[in-house]
């Protein structure tokens, strides 16, 4: 598996107003996207950063702030979790796969902004 950086990064909040507004007016991230409850930031190497507000479904990230791995191959990095027993967490995204590492926490594979 070939990881070439964090591609992206996930949270889901009761606070998510006041951290978008952190991200946007006190860190100077870029907003990309912003719906009902949901928020997209991209950064200047083209990696997303995600708030989600409590109502949008995304109640596997119950951890904390979920990380995305970026890999160049996301089938052949998923087949290597597999086979490496992890747990595997939830259907695959169309560009994503959730899992669960040894601590157990969410984590993500996602595929390389090319």
């Amino acid at each position: 598996m070939e990881i070439t950086g964090l591609g992206w990064l996930g949270t889901r909040t009761d606070r998510s107003e006041a951290l978008v507004g952190f991200y946007r007016d006190v860190l100077g991230l870029r907003e990309t996207y912003a719906s009902d409850g949901f928020w997209v930031f991209t950064l200047p190497n083209g990696s997303q950063v995600e708030v989600f507000g409590e109502q949008s479904g995304k109640d596997v990230f119950d951890t904390g702030p979920v990380a995305g791995f970026a890999v160049r191959d996301l089938p052949a990095a998923v087949a290597e979790l597999r086979a490496a027993g992890v747990e595997i967490v939830g259907e695959p995204g169309e560009s994503w796969q959730h899992f669960r590492g040894p601590d157990g926490n969410i984590y993500e594979l996602v595929a390389a902004v090319r």
